[in-house]
């Protein structure tokens, strides 16, 4: 399983990146969450907004840090 966050670098996503990381501890899985800037990846991706949680490469929240129990939903649907 490969978790990305991307972002610009503002609080908003450096939120959804430190909620994905405490997700991912909580739900005991050995995975490494990795928070990108890459506007050209980002591109690639189809993502116009930021911040994005990706999940194996599929952005699966969009624009928003959701509530920690919100990621933990979507991580487990794409476990």
């Amino acid at each position: 399983m490969k978790i990305e966050v991307f972002g610009s670098g503002c609080s908003t996503c450096k939120k959804l990146f430190e909620l994905t990381k405490k997700a991912v501890t909580e739900l005991n899985l050995n995975v490494d969450v990795i928070y990108l800037t890459n506007i050209q990846k980002m591109l690639e991706l189809g993502i116009l907004s930021s911040p994005v949680l990706a999940i194996n490469g599929k952005p699966v929240i969009t624009g928003f840090p959701p509530s920690i129990k919100k990621i933990k939903e979507v991580i487990k649907e794409n476990l």
